[in-house]
């Protein structure tokens, strides 16, 4: 099953950003998916599908804006190399 989200944009917006309402959605999409999974909430095989694009342009993606493709936490990683 699949669901619908609908927002409301001002046309000034677009005409703002240069951006019809299929690319900003497609924009919106793709920064949406980015930050969820920066915070963790989504793995990168979620995130993509979010983005409605592979895996690997995914992680292309992460790079354009600045987001490490790795999850672990500092303290997560010293944790694990403790043994624990």
């Amino acid at each position: 099953m699949t669901h619908t989200v609908q927002i409301e944009v001002a046309d000034e917006t677009l005409a703002a950003l240069r951006r019809s309402p299929e690319e900003y959605a497609l924009e919106l999409r793709l920064a949406a998916s980015v930050k969820l999974y920066e915070l963790g909430r989504v793995s990168q095989e979620v995130a993509s599908e979010i983005a409605g694009m592979s895996r690997e342009r995914f992680l292309k993606a992460l790079a354009d804006f600045q987001v490490t493709p790795f999850q672990d936490t500092r303290q997560s990683l010293t944790r694990e190399l403790a043994g624990g």
